[in-house]
């Protein structure tokens, strides 16, 4: 008989306040390793030398570990009696989303308008950030080379979109968009534009005096909160579910599994930043992190390189990410026979060109994870007439050599300032990937 859900719709509340948190990928790692805390696990430096009560094997090192690195985090729990050859099962996602991020020099305007300068990060729905009200967020390096997470969550900055009086043919030909000179928030007034005055303005935010700033990854988000939509709440509206929302699955089947005593796979959270632009970062899936802790991890734990090349051998990566439910306005660009809706299950995604890393064997350890769960899962594909995405699943494969199914959970409206899903897939996700954890 499968197993009862052990999440349920309080995982999806959960999930807004996750969300309204992590407008940055480096709040999302933060958020992520403070559950993780709470749970029992403790992190461990990269610059430190690692043993076994490092890598959490030994009695007084027991509990889980994680290791932070800029937006990314990798987390991971050895359970008792777990061998330097034991397979890992990992659950992979990406902490970043399209957005506007502030360039170098943000400091711009014409016109008595005060602007801020931003380069556009990723594929975003660029219409979505236009008349919202944003709000500023990220990281601050500082002059002694510590950071500091800074966010402004308040109507800050506003990108204004032409009015129709001014360009009658919208309508009729669409909204045309230039990246360079449409997409530039303001955020005040005033015909003296001053170097520096953004990032003074977030000094005395962040009660930090003035010159010691040195450098920022900041990015926009809109201040509009998460919420239920829809007659009988059955949807929910947000911000970065693309893929803030199985990263906080991740986070929850992680913590659910950590503590059993006979787990047979070292279960792993693997959140990689980048994923939006390629994943060639040093936070990234095409990066050597993951690869670098899972193998310090075995030889931390007495293993030599065969035990590492036996783990790797026998280690299962569902890459988690969301896709395309459909459109009820579009259909047509749906595959025909293939449909996703939303609360009806997570998705698999297969593409034989492998865009997807999914195949048949793949499809077999993720089916017996959702029976093991009670969970219904849908199988998707994209039309044949149409590119189709991809994921860090076939990054994941190929660069270590594992095997890695790609599933999510199906939304509409991706890659927007504000998406949306089905109020039940969250946590019909979260209890799939828990039973895949435990094998």
């Amino acid at each position: 008989m499968s197993a009862p859900h052990r999440l349920d719709r309080g995982h999806t509340d959960d999930l807004m306040t996750f969300l309204a948190a992590s407008p940055t990928p480096y709040h999302a790692v933060a958020n992520a390793a403070e559950r993780l805390e709470k749970a029992g696990f403790r992190q461990v430096s990269e610059t430190d030398a690692w043993d076994a009560e490092t890598a959490g094997a030994s009695a007084s090192g027991s509990g889980g570990k994680y290791v932070l690195r800029g937006g990314a985090i990798i987390a991971w729990y050895v359970p008792e009696g777990a061998a330097p050859h034991t397979p890992y099962r990992i659950v992979g996602a990406h902490t970043d989303s399209p957005n506007l991020r502030v360039k170098p020099l943000p400091d711009t305007g014409a016109h008595g308008w005060r602007q801020v300068a931003v380069e556009i990060y990723g594929g975003p729905l660029m219409n979505s950030w236009l008349d919202r009200d944003l709000g500023l967020a990220g990281r601050l390096t500082l002059r002694d080379g510590s950071t500091r997470l800074v966010n402004v969550d308040r109507p800050l900055l506003r990108v204004p979109q032409l009015a129709i009086h001014l360009d009658r043919a919208v309508s009729a030909e669409g909204l045309k968009l230039d990246k360079q000179r449409h997409l530039q928030p303001i955020w005040g007034l005033g015909n003296d534009v001053r170097d520096g005055d953004l990032i003074a303005f977030l000094e005395e935010e962040s009660g930090l005096g003035a010159g010691e700033v040195t450098g920022w990854d900041l990015m926009t988000h809109s201040v509009e909160a998460p919420a239920y939509l829809g007659r009988d709440k059955e949807l929910v509206a947000g911000p970065r579910m693309d893929n803030l929302l199985s990263v906080h699955a991740g986070v929850a089947a992680l913590t659910a599994v950590a503590g059993g005593s006979k787990l047979p796979y070292i279960p792993v959270l693997a959140a990689f930043d980048h994923e939006e632009n390629g994943s060639q970062s040093d936070t990234g899936a095409d990066g050597p992190l993951l690869g670098g802790i899972l193998e310090r991890s075995v030889f931390a734990r007495g293993g030599s390189y065969e035990d590492r090349a036996r783990a790797f051998a026998g280690t299962v990566c569902l890459s988690s990410d969301t896709g395309h439910a459909v459109h009820p306005n579009y259909a047509e660009r749906h595959d025909p026979t293939h449909h996703p809706r939303v609360n009806g299950g997570p998705i698999l995604k297969v593409n034989v060109n492998n865009r997807y890393a999914t195949d048949g064997s793949g499809r077999a350890v993720w089916a017996a994870a959702c029976e093991k769960a009670g969970v219904p899962f849908q199988s998707f594909v994209s039309n044949n007439s149409m590119p189709c995405g991809t994921t860090i699943g076939p990054i994941t494969a190929a660069r270590h050599g594992i095997k890695t199914v790609d599933i999510g959970v199906a939304i509409l409206s991706m890659h927007s300032v504000r998406e949306l899903c089905g109020a039940d897939d969250p946590h019909l996700l979260a209890n799939a990937l828990v039973a895949f954890l435990e094998g």
